[in-house]
């Protein structure tokens, strides 16, 4: 069954990758996030981030010194945070406890966490 999933999620991400993306200078496909400034969907995506995501990242993101603190997003992958988030969100990243999201959550909750995300990202220290 996890196999199953896992295999889904994959072929899920690929054909969001390939309808939201938009190539960059080294040709890699970036998605876009159709939602980013829009006040309505990032106070959505706040409180969607704080039912699903708050018991391992935080209230609202804020975690304090944890190595997991998703306001650094923007820090450590610059113009790749879209395409790091979805992945990570897609796939999981298992082996540290972070599940799988893809076909769980619709492509739509997924940019509106991300909407909430790019609101609460710190600049550099």
């Amino acid at each position: 069954m996890l196999k199953i999933l896992s295999k889904l999620a994959i072929a899920i991400s690929c054909c969001f990758f390939l309808s939201a993306g938009a190539f960059s200078d080294d040709d890699e496909w970036i998605p876009v996030n159709p939602f980013s400034g829009d006040e309505e969907i990032i106070a959505k995506g706040r409180t969607l981030f704080n039912v699903h995501c708050s018991h391992c990242h935080g209230p609202n993101a804020i975690q304090g010194m944890r190595k997991r603190d998703l306001r650094r997003l923007t820090i450590k992958y610059k113009d790749k945070m879209p395409l790091v988030f979805l992945t990570t969100v897609l796939n999981g990243r298992v082996e540290k406890g972070m599940p799988p999201w893809g076909g769980i959550m619709e492509e739509d909750t997924l940019w509106t966490v991300f909407s909430f995300l790019e609101t609460v990202q710190k600049q550099k220290k």
